[in-house]
């Protein structure tokens, strides 16, 4: 009963949400006021609709319902009961729906939070979401139908993939889809202003914190899928330029360029069309990524389905909404007026060419990413691209971005000089080579891209130090400055923090793989590692031999260290969980491979690393976060409305 309940709700929920994103258009267009006012209602009902429907599949996997075909695929009786939870979104059609609620959930929080703005551009904005939640209704209800139902019912499921089976599967994809979905936000504020055929600092100004809320949620959602990888896959790896982790990549690369271009919007009244266009590549991306995920294109850890039937529905409802929105800013474009000049040297420059910047590198992951796919489906052969295409032009195109960031904050709007910004930046530039071609000899072997790296990590250090002290030294009080200020300088420093956590792993860890018996002994990066044991363990759904480690330095032991290799019951592809002790400069890592059957002694298989100042990627990331949530609470962007619109103001609004 309580599936086919959850699925009368979706249905409830489809009829919802074409209703709304009709009327709620409509009513913007034709200035009708009783049809906007049904925007921020309708956005509250789907909302619950679709979270009831969600608890509905949840509550049967609780409950062992083996009738439904999802759950009998993805959970058994002896699952633990958090990972039966998060087997809600561990695989297709729960995930889909998972996407639903978390569209719905950005409604929800659009119509609670948006009491400032008018409610014409708030009914479009909802309005055009609600037509992004039919086409995902309609991929679920016609082929992912999470409540579908078996005429026989197995007495035990196939468990949740053993991959899955870790507390990453709880945390990680929801805030991924978090800032997927959020994507939809500026993408729909967007669509509203060309139909309204206003695109003004005002609309910037609305648009922005919903933006910035957005590449948060995929900056924490991206961080904890390479954390997770990291400790879970068992060889030490925390990106792998992965097709479908590259798809939450783009996304967050177009989405940062989005941020920056909607603050010279907001401010100066610029790069109107091209922040529109930003923001329709940023969703386009997340729905691509969406279709790699679940076309059945790709063999992934990340992929969900292999039914191209799926794959199609995805294709058609992403050239819908590209081709509607590209339609439709090709014959609004015109009517944007142009803003203010700008220098060549100004503040506007130097943010215009980070964006560039971004937008390229976005273009040669995409291309490193769908080209070997294309030439296979021309059936052209079979063509891998790999870490070193994406090396060799990724790192390229940042490091000039990271040198622009700091010029740029520094620059004045509309007109700065040369002779202005060096006299300013002399100092610093000095300060960062010298300190940048230092710390490598500190670290062992010098490398020149690595002293560029890290000159260039310092350099935003130290530029963003010297902004604050000039504020600080320039403001009578200190609480006067607004938040966003703060917000930009953290997360400056924040990305400063993940290249120096990024370019010292790549260029100094170390790694052994060595085969030990009880009592051996390897040494990597200064560390000894001596096994003690191996034993047997039993878990909830599995067996596992756990090793026992010694890590020692300078003949102390510093710590035991327990990884193991699991075998599911369900299951006989073994697991690594990976033993990790990490410190403020580094991680020190071990896994346990299999057991060396043809040795006359019992030995195994064993990996240790030594990986320098690797946990700093994640803790800039999280700087990153934190300053991008700094800079969406600033107060500017609660502003109540100076006076109610009147019906001719919301007829001039109307087109």
């Amino acid at each position: 009963m309580i599936p086919e309940i959850g699925h009368f709700s979706l249905i409830l929920a489809m009829l919802v949400a074409l209703a709304m994103g009709v009327l709620s258009i409509a009513g913007g267009q034709r200035g009708r006021a009783d049809w906007m006012a049904l925007a921020r209602p309708g956005a509250q009902a789907l909302w619950l609709l679709a979270g009831f429907s969600f608890l509905c599949l949840t509550y049967s996997f609780y409950t062992n319902d083996f009738s439904v075909l999802y759950v009998s695929q993805h959970s058994n009786t002896k699952l633990p009961d958090m990972y039966r939870i998060a087997a809600v979104w561990g695989g297709h059609e729960g995930s889909l729906l998972l996407w639903l609620v978390m569209l719905c959930s950005w409604m929800m929080a659009i119509s609670l939070f948006s009491r400032q703005l008018p409610d014409v551009m708030v009914s479009r904005v909802l309005g055009v979401m609600a037509l992004i939640a039919v086409g995902f209704l309609m991929f679920m209800l016609f082929t992912s139908n999470p409540f579908a139902r078996l005429s026989e019912i197995p007495a035990d499921g196939r468990d949740l993939n053993p991959l899955l089976q870790d507390p990453g599967l709880v945390f990680h994809p929801p805030m991924l889809y978090m800032g997927y979905v959020g994507m939809s936000v500026p993408f729909a504020f967007s669509i509203a202003a060309l139909l309204n055929g206003r695109l003004d600092a005002a609309w910037a100004r609305w648009t922005r914190p919903w933006a910035t809320a957005a590449w948060i949620c995929l900056t924490i959602g991206i961080a904890m899928g390479s954390w997770w990888a990291y400790y879970e896959l068992g060889w030490g790896g925390w990106w792998f330029w992965d097709p479908v982790e590259n798809a939450s990549f783009l996304p967050w690369l177009v989405g940062t360029a989005l941020i920056h271009s909607l603050a010279v919007t907001e401010k100066r009244g610029l790069f109107r069309s091209w922040t529109i266009m930003l923001s329709l590549i940023a969703f386009s991306l997340s729905l691509l990524g969406t279709f790699l995920v679940r076309s059945g294109v790709l063999t992934s850890v990340h992929a969900f389905a292999t039914d191209p039937k799926r794959g199609v529905f995805i294709l058609l409802f992403l050239a819908v909404v590209v081709g509607s929105s590209l339609i439709l800013f090709a014959t609004r474009a015109g009517k944007v007026r142009a803003g203010g000049a700008f220098a060549l040297v100004s503040r506007e420059t130097f943010l215009l060419i980070n964006n560039v910047l971004l937008t390229t590198a976005a273009a040669a992951v995409l291309l490193g990413t769908l080209y070997p796919l294309i030439i296979d489906a021309l059936n052209m052969g079979k063509l891998s691209v790999g870490p070193p295409y994406f090396n060799s032009v990724f790192a390229p195109l940042m490091m000039p971005v990271l040198f622009f960031m700091v010029v740029g904050s520094f620059a004045r709007w509309k007109s700065d000089t040369v002779a202005d910004l060096a006299n300013k930046l002399r100092p610093v530039g000095i300060a960062s080579v010298i300190i940048g071609c230092t710390l490598p000899f500190l670290a062992g072997t010098w490398s020149p891209l690595v002293a560029l790296a890290l000159s260039l990590s310092v350099w935003i250090v130290l530029g963003s130090a010297l902004q604050i002290y000039r504020q600080l030294k320039d403001t009578v009080n200190w609480k006067s400055t607004p938040i966003s200020f703060w917000g930009m300088h953290v997360a400056h420093i924040g990305i400063a923090i993940c290249v120096v956590g990024i370019t010292m792993v790549k260029g100094y860890e170390t790694e052994k793989d060595v085969r030990m018996a009880m009592g051996d002994t390897v040494e990597v990066g200064g560390y000894t590692f001596r096994l003690i044991n191996i034993s047997e363990r039993t878990g909830p759904n599995y067996n596992a031999d756990v090793g026992t480690v010694e890590l020692i330095k300078n003949g102390k032991v510093l710590k035991t260290l327990h990884p193991e290799k699991r075998t599911y019951f369900s299951s006989t592809m073994p697991m690594t969980e990976a033993a990790i002790d990490s410190g403020f400069t580094r991680d020190v890592y071990v896994s346990l491979g299999e057991k060396l059957e043809d040795s006359a002694t019992p030995a195994w298989a064993m990996r240790v690393y030594h990986k320098p100042f690797v946990p700093w990627i994640w803790v800039g990331c999280f700087f990153m976060a934190l300053g991008g949530g700094m800079a969406a609470l600033d107060k500017r962007y609660r502003k109540k409305l100076a006076a109610k619109l009147t019906q001719a103001d919301i007829k001039g609004m109307a087109v």
